[in-house]
């Protein structure tokens, strides 16, 4: 496995223990529509949440939550509707981020809940 997939798959694990620890129902992980890929499916009480990890070694190039690009977004959103109907969830959705960076110190999660909004289509 190529490095920076060793360290995405790192930064998911330790996000996947942090809503887990939140109190966090885990539905899918790396869950795949078409090609588009969502990182983590949880679900609360009250929500459905689509998470999108980003994981680095550090902040020197920016913060990680920064490269979620508008793209990225629609494709999130377009997976997202297509889990909901295929799977008859009602529940009120979600779209958050984590950044996670991990460095030899150890790791630091900010997470971000309803980092954006469906866009208008």
């Amino acid at each position: 496995m190529a490095p920076h997939n060793e360290l995405g798959k790192l930064g998911e694990e330790a996000v996947i223990r942090h809503l887990t620890e939140s109190g966090y129902h885990i539905l899918e992980h790396n869950w795949f529509y078409r090609k588009y890929e969502v990182d983590i499916i949880a679900e609360n009480d009250e929500w459905i949440i689509f998470v999108e990890v980003k994981t680095r070694t550090s902040k020197q190039w920016g913060n990680p939550e920064e490269s979620v690009s508008k793209n990225k977004i629609n494709r999130i959103v377009e997976a997202a509707e297509f889990y909901l109907i295929n799977n008859n969830i009602s529940k009120s959705v979600r779209f958050d981020v984590a950044a996670v960076v991990i460095e030899r110190c150890g790791i630091e999660i900010e997470y971000i809940d309803d980092a954006f909004l469906s866009p208008a289509k």
